[in-house]
């Protein structure tokens, strides 16, 4: 039975201005799971206006107050879990492991934002003149946007949200519109931990609804999540506008394995890499890069393991690989597919769809890529892994650093001083090593180099940088005019 879904402006659900709503389809079943308000630039004037009316009450909050909301969120998030994992699961596809992994990413960081609040460390140095005291303060920015994606519905709008409440910001968030269901469960949660009304808010919808976040007067900062060229959108637009951004966004990542790597430990690692999430993840392994003395015996076992894999509906325990999001995530997979044959690589396991009903694809393994391939340079965002050999670390280093994106990398080898060349040298924001491309912690930076970004990070300390501003502050307690005796120093 199709649930019915609102926005949350205010502290208030409500039906978008227009009345218009959309579907959110289940991608195993392809039912209409709920349905949710289609919202445009009125709505989210409301929701904006109502962050900004909340704003000075919330920033006066005693941060550790702020902090102890938070922790309130983290516990019950702990009590709706597998609630909220299911709902997961039958919205956006991913199997019900991996959706109750995304909760606990959010009960982690509620928990470690909520520290936050007794911390948000500032600083202070010494200053030049006598009598005189200076400090550094971080202090709140104002109205924050949210623009987060699908494949991780509940985590990755924590890392955003959470940090930019605990700093003293309100917000007004634009989920997915595949994911308007969970949205709607998770925000839920804030409103029961007693966050007041106005300091979270809700629109969804799908683009113009973006659009007129990032354009609107009153947002101060943007955060966004999604793909490469929405996500420049987004930033052309918020920065000619003054508005300070942060981008998350493609990846192309690489697993290298070396002549001396545990091929077992790497296979395992590479199979749940590429395929875990059905390759829905900006971190997933879509280019393994291998020593040619090993590549024949790995290829061997990917291939096995790529067929020992259970695809169907996520919501039944011993299911490893779901469906894609939808048709349209379908389709793009079967199109890089078939441009990989028209290249010249070939699909030793895999190339199909799965299932005759859902949005389901195989595992795929492209044995014989080059570098040069679109299949080995463009983000596919599917269950699709192109091999590529190489003879040296130089040569596996180069190849990984050969692309537009560079999020996460790995590197499976048994020699300490290959590993430390590697961490030098990968430039990527995230480097594993014997370990899959996926697996980022929150109490570390999580973000990328290159087309991957621009420069912010999300998680961590580092997380507070995108929503708030420094403040420097200096106190002279001389009683007289003290000038310091430098020329042209203001």
């Amino acid at each position: 039975m199709s649930r019915e879904t609102h926005n949350f402006i205010g502290g208030n659900w409500q039906a978008a201005t227009s009345g218009h709503v959309f579907d959110s389809v289940n991608p195993a079943t392809e039912e209409v799971l709920a349905t949710a308000p289609d919202s445009d630039a009125s709505d989210v004037n409301a929701a904006v206006q109502a962050a900004k009316a909340a704003y000075q009450e919330w920033r006066l909050t005693p941060a550790p107050r702020r902090g102890e909301v938070l922790y309130r969120v983290a516990q019950i998030l702990e009590q709706k879990k597998e609630e909220l994992s299911r709902v997961m699961t039958q919205e956006m596809g991913k199997v019900i492991v991996e959706a109750r992994g995304d909760v606990q990413e959010a009960i982690d960081m509620a928990y470690y934002m909520g520290g936050e609040g007794r911390r948000m460390l500032g600083y202070t140095a010494p200053v030049e003149l006598p009598n005189k005291f200076g400090m550094a303060l971080r202090e709140s920015a104002g109205v924050v946007a949210l623009i987060t994606p699908w494949n991780f519905p509940v985590a990755v709008p924590s890392w955003k949200m959470l940090p930019a409440l605990v700093a003293g910001n309100t917000v007004v968030w634009k989920p997915s519109e595949e994911t308007p269901l969970t949205a709607a469960e998770f925000v839920k949660v804030f409103a029961e931990a007693g966050l007041p009304p106005g300091v979270l808010n809700l629109v969804t919808g799908a683009g113009a609804a973006g659009a007129a976040l990032a354009q609107h007067p009153d947002v101060r900062v943007i955060s966004f999540t999604g793909s490469t060229e929405t996500g420049l959108k987004v930033y052309t637009t918020a920065a000619a506008l003054g508005k300070k951004v942060a981008l998350e966004m493609g990846g192309k990542n690489a697993i290298i394995v070396m002549d001396d790597a545990n091929l077992e430990l790497a296979a395992q690692a590479i199979t749940w890499s590429a395929y875990g999430t059905t390759g829905q993840r900006c971190t997933a392994t879509s280019r393994l890069i291998v020593h040619k003395a090993v590549k024949a015996q790995l290829v061997d076992m990917l291939v096995e393991k790529a067929k020992s894999l259970k695809v169907g509906y996520g919501i039944e325990n011993d299911v490893q690989v779901g469906p894609l999001v939808n048709q349209k995530a379908l389709e793009k997979v079967e199109r890089y597919v078939a441009i990989g044959r028209d290249e010249g690589a070939n699909a030793v396991v895999g190339g199909g769809r799965a299932l005759d009903k859902g949005f389901f694809y195989q595992p795929t393994l492209f044995a014989d890529a080059t570098p040069d391939m679109r299949v080995a340079r463009e983000e596919i965002f599917g269950p699709v892994l192109s091999v590529l050999t190489i003879n040296s670390l130089e040569e596996a280093v180069a190849v990984n650093n050969g692309v537009a994106y560079g999020l996460s990398s790995s590197i499976f080898t048994e020699n300490v001083n290959a590993a430390f060349r590697a961490i030098r040298d990968l430039t990527t924001g995230i480097v594993y090593i014997n370990h899959g491309t996926t697996g980022a912690e929150i109490q570390f930076p999580f973000g990328g180099t290159r087309g991957t970004g621009n420069g912010m990070r999300e998680a961590g300390q580092t997380a507070l940088d995108s929503f708030t501003e420094w403040k420097s502050v200096y106190v002279d307690y001389s009683g007289t005019l003290q000038r310091a005796q430098i020329d042209n120093r203001e």
